[in-house]
């Protein structure tokens, strides 16, 4: 068996007072914590993220002339539906490059109620296939919606065309950090709401000593202590009874002076 290392004693009084020396970790150190893991993440997305570019095509739907005017707001509704379906993408990925599965992913579409035009946006990696995923997706909703005319009325025309767009639509890198430290920052804010807060120890007030006499702390006054009344029944008081003499010996004892009146009167 090795023999184990044993630390000196020196050393392990070093350490003591280095852990003595060190700072309280403050109360709210969440917050800046994850602020900073907020900064770094968004710096991170900002720099290794691909830029997007955005380019977006418009169609009008345009009555003919046997139908109303009013219905071409349906049907453009109903149009921007099916400039995303399944048909219209896979007539569309020839002339836009693109697989049906990922072409789906990269094409927006948005109708309004209260005009009847359509706006198809296409999104890629560069701008000129941006611009060739809108044209692409417009075209075969255009022939789509055209080969039905007769039956519903209603044509879409090209209003405007895609083109390339300089300038990316993902966010730039200041963006990113701004958007990642006030993310980092609010989550510590809630973790510094959500966790239990310590409670603190009592401690004792310190008296203001006299001079030239230590400082002493005040113990806190003992509870008091519960006083119990016994009730005690009061003792029965002696009653005395008064005799009384007969009222006939009272009347001869009172009649008897008078014989001795009578006597020395005589």
């Amino acid at each position: 068996m090795r023999p184990r290392f044993r630390i000196p004693s020196v050393v392990k009084a070093a350490r003591l007072r280095l852990r003595g020396r060190r700072p309280p970790v403050p109360v709210w150190w969440p917050l800046p914590a994850c602020a900073a893991l907020g900064l770094t993440a968004g710096a991170a997305y900002g720099a290794l993220a691909e830029p997007e570019y955005a380019s977006t095509t418009y169609l009008i739907a345009v009555a003919e002339k046997d139908s109303e005017p009013a219905a071409t707001l349906g049907f453009a509704q109903a149009y921007g539906r099916l400039a995303t379906s399944t048909s219209t993408l896979a007539y569309a990925q020839g002339n836009a490059g693109v697989p049906t599965r990922q072409l789906g992913s990269r094409v927006q579409t948005e109708t309004s109620p209260e005009s009847p035009m359509i706006g198809i946006t296409g999104t890629a990696g560069r701008p000129g296939d941006a611009a060739d995923i809108a044209n692409a997706v417009a075209d075969a909703l255009r022939l789509k919606a055209n080969g039905q005319s007769e039956n519903t009325g209603v044509k879409l025309v090209r209003f405007s065309q895609a083109v390339k767009v300089p300038d990316p639509v993902s966010p730039s890198l200041p963006l990113s950090i701004a958007v990642g430290t006030s993310a980092g920052a609010l989550v510590g804010g809630l973790i510094l709401l959500v966790r239990p807060r310590r409670t603190p120890a009592y401690e004792s007030p310190v008296l203001p000593a006299p001079a030239g006499e230590p400082a002493t702390t005040r113990d806190p006054a003992p509870a008091p202590t519960p006083v119990t009344v016994k009730v005690t029944a009061p003792a029965p008081t002696p009653v005395t009874v008064k005799a009384t003499a007969p009222a006939a010996t009272t009347t001869a004892r009172a009649k008897k002076p008078r014989k001795k009146q009578e006597n020395q009167s005589s």
